[in-house]
Parts: C-alpha cells; sequence; structure tokens
C-alpha cells in the first residue's frame, strides 16, 4: 500500500506536523511505502483566490493524493475546528480525494475540542466518498515533548491507527 501522510500545519513547531512523522514511522514499521507531504513547504495559495486552481502547488497537491492509496491528514485544530490550512487543502485536492480511505490526526491546545475533526471528515466523506477510519488521534500539549509525542497512549493509538488504515485500504484495493 502507499499511503500520503500530509502535515497541513504551516507553524514551524507545529505539533500535528510530530503526530504526522510518528504515523508515517507506525506505517511504514507494518511495511508500507509512505510519502510524507508538508503544506508548509509546498506553500499553496488560499482556495478560491486568483489562479489558485492553476498553481503549481495546487497540481503537486492532487498529483500526491492522486497517487496514494489512503491518506493519513494531520492538522492542528483551532476554535474548534480544523486548522484553515487542511480546509484548503481538502478544497484544492478535489476529486482526487474521491474514494481515498482517510485518517485523521488532532494536536489541540485543550481536550474540549475532541470532536472538532468531524466536520473536516464529514466533508470528505460526503463530497468525495472518501471511506474514513473509524479512529482518529486526538493529541494535547502535554502529549508531546519537542519533537516527539512521549505520552505512550496516544503513541498506542498512533499505532492502532496506522493497523486499521492498512486494514481497510487493503481491504478497499482488493475490490477495486
Amino acid at each position: 500500500m502507499r499511503y500520503l501522510v500530509l502535515s497541513t500545519s504551516l507553524s514551524p513547531t507545529s505539533r500535528s506536523r510530530v503526530l504526522s512523522r510518528a504515523a508515517a514511522a507506525e506505517l511504514r514499521a507494518i511495511g508500507d511505502e509512505v510519502v510524507e507531504l508538508d503544506l508548509a513547504e509546498l506553500d499553496p495559495p488560499l482556495c478560491g483566490g486568483p489562479g489558485s486552481w492553476e498553481h503549481p502547488a495546487t497540481a503537486a497537491l492532487q498529483s500526491a493524493i492522486e497517487s496514494a492509496d489512503g491518506v493519513v491528514l494531520a492538522t492542528g485544530i483551532y476554535n474548534y475546528s480544523a486548522s484553515a490550512a487542511a480546509k484548503t487543502a481538502v478544497e484544492l485536492g478535489g476529486s482526487a480525494w474521491t474514494g481515498k480511505v482517510v485518517s485523521l490526526l488532532c494536536a489541540a491546545g485543550g481536550q474540549s475540542s475532541y470532536m472538532s475533526g468531524m466536520s473536516l471528515l464529514n466533508a470528505l466523506m460526503l463530497d468525495f466518498r472518501c471511506l474514513v477510519v473509524p479512529r482518529f488521534v486526538y493529541a494535547t500539549g502535554d502529549s508531546f515533548d519537542r519533537e516527539d509525542v512521549v505520552d505512550m497512549d496516544v503513541r498506542r493509538r498512533l499505532e492502532e491507527l496506522a493497523h486499521e488504515q492498512h486494514r481497510l485500504t487493503s481491504a478497499l484495493c482488493s475490490v477495486a
């Protein structure tokens, strides 16, 4: 299986990027091929702005999504919602998302917004007919030590997510 692990944070000290790297390592441990894409490096335009659909970063994002069997999407949570950059990645990715198996990683400031990623997953499920992995990883600041996930429960959930992503993607690809 080939996976895209998409970090949507634009912050250089992003905790969701730390989650994305840890998830990529878990998928590689299973034996899967993993491509990591960081929106901060890709620098896509805001969706709907002048030339956003013709921008080279949009084409690169769409190509990365299209070439993957499944996608792990990492986002920060702001104001009880996935980041604007994550929403832009979904919109600019457009039909490349169709039929993908997608899982979600969320980094947030507190425990009370743990359901905040659901609207983004609903959009992927309803607009692009993605198969959404029915578990996600939600972590707060206490789970991290700079560049690593130190909370053992979060690490266990990352491992479980990787296995579930692999299992569902394998099943979908075997019937396609």
